[in-house]
Protein backbone atom coordinates (compact mmCIF):
# COMPACT_ATOMS: atom_id res chain seq x y z
CA UNK A 1 0.00 0.00 0.00
CA UNK A 2 2.92 2.34 0.67
CA UNK A 3 4.69 1.58 -2.61
CA UNK A 4 3.32 4.38 -4.80
CA UNK A 5 3.78 7.25 -2.30
CA UNK A 6 7.37 6.16 -1.65
CA UNK A 7 7.99 5.53 -5.35
CA UNK A 8 6.73 8.98 -6.37
CA UNK A 9 8.71 10.60 -3.57
CA UNK A 10 11.96 9.44 -5.20
CA UNK A 11 13.62 11.21 -8.10
CA UNK A 12 13.65 7.98 -10.13
CA UNK A 13 9.93 7.49 -9.50
CA UNK A 14 9.13 10.96 -10.77
CA UNK A 15 11.35 10.44 -13.83
CA UNK A 16 9.57 7.16 -14.53
CA UNK A 17 6.08 8.67 -14.37
CA UNK A 18 7.09 11.73 -16.40
CA UNK A 19 8.69 9.51 -19.04
CA UNK A 20 5.47 7.53 -19.22
CA UNK A 21 3.41 10.65 -19.85
CA UNK A 22 5.82 11.69 -22.60
CA UNK A 23 5.67 8.30 -24.28
CA UNK A 24 1.88 8.09 -24.26
CA UNK A 25 1.63 11.61 -25.69
CA UNK A 26 4.04 10.64 -28.47
CA UNK A 27 2.20 7.45 -29.45
CA UNK A 28 -1.25 9.03 -29.56
CA UNK A 29 -0.15 12.12 -31.48
CA UNK A 30 1.81 10.36 -34.22
CA UNK A 31 0.58 6.82 -34.70
CA UNK A 32 -1.55 7.37 -37.87
CA UNK A 33 1.42 8.99 -39.62
CA UNK A 34 3.62 6.09 -38.49
CA UNK A 35 1.23 3.62 -40.14
CA UNK A 36 1.40 5.59 -43.41
CA UNK A 37 5.23 5.65 -43.21
CA UNK A 38 5.47 1.88 -42.73
CA UNK A 39 3.20 1.21 -45.73
CA UNK A 40 5.20 3.60 -47.91
CA UNK A 41 8.48 1.91 -47.01
CA UNK A 42 7.26 -1.63 -47.61
CA UNK A 43 5.57 -1.29 -51.01
CA UNK A 44 7.06 0.47 -54.03
CA UNK A 45 3.59 0.88 -55.56
CA UNK A 46 1.93 2.25 -52.44
CA UNK A 47 1.91 5.85 -53.69
CA UNK A 48 1.96 9.05 -51.66
CA UNK A 49 0.98 9.31 -48.02
CA UNK A 50 -2.27 11.04 -49.02
CA UNK A 51 -3.24 8.32 -51.49
CA UNK A 52 -2.47 5.62 -48.89
CA UNK A 53 -4.57 7.49 -46.33
CA UNK A 54 -7.55 7.65 -48.67
CA UNK A 55 -7.24 3.99 -49.65
CA UNK A 56 -6.88 2.73 -46.09
CA UNK A 57 -9.83 4.74 -44.79
CA UNK A 58 -12.01 3.68 -47.74
CA UNK A 59 -11.18 -0.05 -47.68
CA UNK A 60 -10.30 -0.76 -44.05
CA UNK A 61 -11.81 2.12 -42.11
CA UNK A 62 -10.18 4.85 -39.99
CA UNK A 63 -9.41 2.33 -37.25
CA UNK A 64 -6.78 0.72 -39.51
CA UNK A 65 -4.56 3.79 -38.97
CA UNK A 66 -4.33 2.83 -35.29
CA UNK A 67 -3.90 -0.92 -35.84
CA UNK A 68 -1.04 -2.23 -33.72
CA UNK A 69 -1.02 0.76 -31.37
CA UNK A 70 -1.58 -1.50 -28.37
CA UNK A 71 1.93 -2.95 -28.75
CA UNK A 72 3.87 0.33 -28.28
CA UNK A 73 1.24 1.72 -25.89
CA UNK A 74 1.60 -1.25 -23.54
CA UNK A 75 5.38 -0.87 -23.31
CA UNK A 76 5.81 2.84 -23.88
CA UNK A 77 5.62 3.92 -20.23
CA UNK A 78 8.43 1.62 -19.14
CA UNK A 79 10.42 2.16 -22.33
CA UNK A 80 10.40 5.96 -22.23
CA UNK A 81 11.03 6.05 -18.50
CA UNK A 82 14.07 3.82 -18.93
CA UNK A 83 15.30 5.82 -21.93
CA UNK A 84 15.27 9.10 -20.02
CA UNK A 85 16.82 7.56 -16.90
CA UNK A 86 19.55 5.69 -18.79
CA UNK A 87 20.32 8.88 -20.68
CA UNK A 88 20.51 10.89 -17.45
CA UNK A 89 23.04 8.41 -16.05
CA UNK A 90 25.16 7.92 -19.18
CA UNK A 91 25.29 11.61 -20.16
CA UNK A 92 27.19 12.27 -16.93
CA UNK A 93 29.11 8.99 -16.78
CA UNK A 94 30.89 9.73 -20.08
CA UNK A 95 32.03 13.20 -18.96
CA UNK A 96 32.75 13.22 -15.24
CA UNK A 97 34.54 16.60 -15.42
CA UNK A 98 31.19 18.42 -15.27
CA UNK A 99 29.90 19.43 -11.85
CA UNK A 100 26.73 17.75 -10.59
CA UNK A 101 25.18 21.20 -10.27
CA UNK A 102 25.74 21.94 -13.97
CA UNK A 103 23.95 20.39 -16.97
CA UNK A 104 25.82 17.63 -18.84
CA UNK A 105 28.27 18.75 -21.52
CA UNK A 106 27.27 18.40 -25.17
CA UNK A 107 29.90 15.67 -25.49
CA UNK A 108 28.30 13.73 -22.63
CA UNK A 109 24.85 14.32 -24.11
CA UNK A 110 25.83 12.89 -27.52
CA UNK A 111 27.73 9.85 -26.21
CA UNK A 112 25.09 9.19 -23.57
CA UNK A 113 22.44 9.30 -26.28
CA UNK A 114 24.31 6.71 -28.38
CA UNK A 115 24.55 4.36 -25.39
CA UNK A 116 20.90 4.89 -24.54
CA UNK A 117 19.80 4.05 -28.08
CA UNK A 118 21.85 0.85 -28.13
CA UNK A 119 20.44 -0.35 -24.79
CA UNK A 120 16.81 0.51 -25.47
CA UNK A 121 16.82 -1.42 -28.77
CA UNK A 122 16.91 -4.63 -26.71
CA UNK A 123 13.34 -3.95 -25.61
CA UNK A 124 12.20 -1.97 -28.65
CA UNK A 125 13.05 -4.52 -31.35
CA UNK A 126 10.32 -7.10 -30.49
CA UNK A 127 7.75 -4.32 -30.00
CA UNK A 128 8.59 -2.81 -33.39
CA UNK A 129 8.40 -6.24 -35.05
CA UNK A 130 4.88 -6.87 -33.73
CA UNK A 131 3.78 -3.33 -34.57
CA UNK A 132 5.05 -3.53 -38.16
CA UNK A 133 3.36 -6.90 -38.77
CA UNK A 134 0.04 -5.45 -37.57
CA UNK A 135 0.40 -2.21 -39.51
CA UNK A 136 1.05 -4.07 -42.77
CA UNK A 137 -1.81 -6.49 -42.25
CA UNK A 138 -4.52 -5.98 -44.86
CA UNK A 139 -7.70 -7.55 -43.49
CA UNK A 140 -9.48 -7.53 -46.84
CA UNK A 141 -6.62 -9.45 -48.47
CA UNK A 142 -6.34 -11.81 -45.51
CA UNK A 143 -9.99 -12.83 -45.83
CA UNK A 144 -9.74 -13.13 -49.62
CA UNK A 145 -6.75 -15.48 -49.50
CA UNK A 146 -7.79 -17.19 -46.26
CA UNK A 147 -4.67 -15.95 -44.49
CA UNK A 148 -4.31 -15.48 -40.73
CA UNK A 149 -5.91 -12.23 -39.59
CA UNK A 150 -4.43 -11.19 -36.26
CA UNK A 151 -6.63 -9.34 -33.79
CA UNK A 152 -3.88 -7.79 -31.70
CA UNK A 153 -0.22 -7.78 -30.63
CA UNK A 154 -0.48 -10.93 -28.49
CA UNK A 155 -1.87 -12.88 -31.44
CA UNK A 156 1.00 -11.68 -33.64
CA UNK A 157 3.66 -12.50 -31.02
CA UNK A 158 2.28 -16.02 -30.56
CA UNK A 159 2.22 -16.55 -34.32
CA UNK A 160 5.84 -15.39 -34.69
CA UNK A 161 7.07 -17.70 -31.94
CA UNK A 162 5.07 -20.62 -33.32
CA UNK A 163 6.26 -20.21 -36.91
CA UNK A 164 9.72 -18.69 -36.53
CA UNK A 165 10.80 -19.85 -33.09
CA UNK A 166 11.96 -17.79 -30.12
CA UNK A 167 14.68 -16.16 -32.26
CA UNK A 168 12.00 -14.92 -34.62
CA UNK A 169 10.74 -12.39 -32.10
CA UNK A 170 14.14 -10.65 -32.33
CA UNK A 171 14.18 -10.52 -36.14
CA UNK A 172 15.78 -7.21 -37.10
CA UNK A 173 17.50 -6.65 -33.74
CA UNK A 174 20.91 -5.82 -35.27
CA UNK A 175 19.54 -3.24 -37.70
CA UNK A 176 17.39 -1.77 -34.91
CA UNK A 177 20.50 -1.22 -32.79
CA UNK A 178 22.45 0.22 -35.73
CA UNK A 179 19.58 2.65 -36.30
CA UNK A 180 18.85 3.63 -32.71
CA UNK A 181 22.38 4.14 -31.35
CA UNK A 182 23.41 7.06 -33.62
CA UNK A 183 19.87 8.43 -33.92
CA UNK A 184 19.56 8.83 -30.14
CA UNK A 185 22.92 10.60 -30.08
CA UNK A 186 21.58 13.14 -32.59
CA UNK A 187 18.25 13.19 -30.78
CA UNK A 188 19.42 14.27 -27.34
CA UNK A 189 22.23 16.51 -28.65
CA UNK A 190 19.82 18.42 -30.91
CA UNK A 191 17.27 18.85 -28.13
CA UNK A 192 19.78 20.15 -25.59
CA UNK A 193 21.51 22.40 -28.13
CA UNK A 194 18.30 23.88 -29.58
CA UNK A 195 16.61 24.52 -26.23
CA UNK A 196 19.69 26.48 -25.15
CA UNK A 197 19.73 28.44 -28.41
CA UNK A 198 16.02 29.23 -28.22
CA UNK A 199 16.12 30.08 -24.51
CA UNK A 200 19.67 30.89 -23.32
CA UNK A 201 20.39 29.65 -19.82
CA UNK A 202 17.43 27.27 -19.66
CA UNK A 203 19.60 24.14 -19.44
CA UNK A 204 20.70 25.28 -16.00
CA UNK A 205 17.52 26.95 -14.79
CA UNK A 206 14.99 24.58 -16.38
CA UNK A 207 12.68 27.52 -17.05
CA UNK A 208 12.14 27.26 -20.82
CA UNK A 209 8.72 28.03 -22.29
CA UNK A 210 6.28 25.52 -23.75
CA UNK A 211 7.09 26.90 -27.19
CA UNK A 212 10.78 26.13 -26.66
CA UNK A 213 9.98 22.56 -25.59
CA UNK A 214 7.77 21.94 -28.62
CA UNK A 215 10.21 23.39 -31.16
CA UNK A 216 13.39 21.88 -29.65
CA UNK A 217 11.71 18.49 -29.23
CA UNK A 218 10.32 18.59 -32.75
CA UNK A 219 13.69 19.48 -34.30
CA UNK A 220 15.37 16.74 -32.24
CA UNK A 221 12.96 14.21 -33.68
CA UNK A 222 13.54 15.41 -37.24
CA UNK A 223 17.35 15.27 -36.85
CA UNK A 224 17.24 11.74 -35.41
CA UNK A 225 15.12 10.45 -38.30
CA UNK A 226 17.02 12.13 -41.14
CA UNK A 227 20.36 10.72 -39.96
CA UNK A 228 19.16 7.11 -39.86
CA UNK A 229 16.27 6.91 -42.31
CA UNK A 230 17.83 4.49 -44.84
CA UNK A 231 18.51 2.07 -41.98
CA UNK A 232 14.87 2.35 -40.93
CA UNK A 233 13.72 1.40 -44.44
CA UNK A 234 15.92 -1.71 -44.35
CA UNK A 235 14.66 -2.54 -40.86
CA UNK A 236 11.03 -2.33 -41.94
CA UNK A 237 11.62 -4.68 -44.87
CA UNK A 238 13.52 -7.22 -42.79
CA UNK A 239 10.93 -7.25 -40.02
CA UNK A 240 7.99 -7.33 -42.42
CA UNK A 241 9.05 -10.60 -44.07
CA UNK A 242 7.53 -13.81 -42.77
CA UNK A 243 8.17 -17.48 -43.63
CA UNK A 244 5.45 -17.16 -46.28
CA UNK A 245 6.78 -13.91 -47.82
CA UNK A 246 7.52 -14.14 -51.58
CA UNK A 247 10.72 -12.09 -51.23
CA UNK A 248 13.29 -13.27 -48.72
CA UNK A 249 16.28 -11.17 -47.68
CA UNK A 250 19.39 -12.87 -46.36
CA UNK A 251 20.42 -10.17 -43.95
CA UNK A 252 21.01 -6.42 -43.92
CA UNK A 253 23.42 -6.16 -46.87
CA UNK A 254 21.32 -8.44 -49.08
CA UNK A 255 18.21 -6.36 -48.33
CA UNK A 256 20.12 -3.15 -49.12
CA UNK A 257 21.55 -4.47 -52.43
CA UNK A 258 18.29 -5.95 -53.70
CA UNK A 259 16.18 -2.97 -52.68
CA UNK A 260 18.50 -0.52 -54.44
CA UNK A 261 18.87 -2.76 -57.51
CA UNK A 262 15.13 -3.22 -57.95
CA UNK A 263 13.87 0.23 -56.96
CA UNK A 264 16.85 2.61 -57.09
CA UNK A 265 18.53 4.61 -54.33
CA UNK A 266 15.37 6.66 -53.85
CA UNK A 267 13.84 3.67 -52.06
CA UNK A 268 16.08 4.43 -49.09
CA UNK A 269 14.30 7.74 -48.59
CA UNK A 270 10.74 6.67 -49.43
CA UNK A 271 8.30 8.01 -46.84
CA UNK A 272 10.81 10.48 -45.38
CA UNK A 273 8.36 13.38 -45.63
CA UNK A 274 5.77 11.49 -43.62
CA UNK A 275 8.41 10.41 -41.08
CA UNK A 276 9.72 13.97 -40.64
CA UNK A 277 6.21 15.41 -40.18
CA UNK A 278 5.42 12.70 -37.64
CA UNK A 279 8.78 13.16 -35.88
CA UNK A 280 8.22 16.87 -35.31
CA UNK A 281 4.72 16.36 -33.89
CA UNK A 282 5.56 13.30 -31.80
CA UNK A 283 8.81 14.47 -30.25
CA UNK A 284 7.50 17.94 -29.55
CA UNK A 285 4.70 16.21 -27.64
CA UNK A 286 7.07 13.79 -25.88
CA UNK A 287 9.46 16.40 -24.51
CA UNK A 288 6.67 18.83 -23.62
CA UNK A 289 4.66 16.19 -21.75
CA UNK A 290 7.81 14.91 -20.04
CA UNK A 291 9.04 18.32 -18.90
CA UNK A 292 5.59 19.48 -17.77
CA UNK A 293 4.90 16.26 -15.87
CA UNK A 294 8.33 16.46 -14.22
CA UNK A 295 7.72 20.02 -13.06
CA UNK A 296 4.31 19.13 -11.70
CA UNK A 297 5.80 16.21 -9.75
CA UNK A 298 8.73 18.20 -8.41
CA UNK A 299 6.73 21.46 -7.94
CA UNK A 300 9.85 23.45 -8.70
CA UNK A 301 8.74 25.91 -11.29
CA UNK A 302 6.09 26.90 -13.78
CA UNK A 303 6.10 27.19 -17.54
CA UNK A 304 6.67 30.74 -18.64
CA UNK A 305 3.40 32.30 -19.71
CA UNK A 306 4.55 34.84 -22.26
CA UNK A 307 5.43 32.28 -24.92
CA UNK A 308 2.69 29.73 -24.39
CA UNK A 309 1.09 28.32 -27.52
Amino acid sequence: MDFWPEFLASSWGKEFVAGGFGGVAGVISGYPLDTLRIRQQQNAKSGSALSILRRVVATEGPGALYRGMAAPSASVTFQNAMVFQIYAILSRAFDSSVSVNDPPSYKGVAIGGVGTGALQSIMLSPVELVKIRLQLQDKSQSKLHQMDCHKGPISVAKSIIRREGARGIYRGFTITMLRDAPSHGFYFFTYEYMREQLHPGCRKTGQESLQTMLVAGGLAGVASWVCCYPLDVIKTRLQAQTPSSPHKYNGILDCFRRSVKEEGYSVLWRGLGTAVARAFVVNGAIFSAYEIALRCLFNNGNIQAENRI
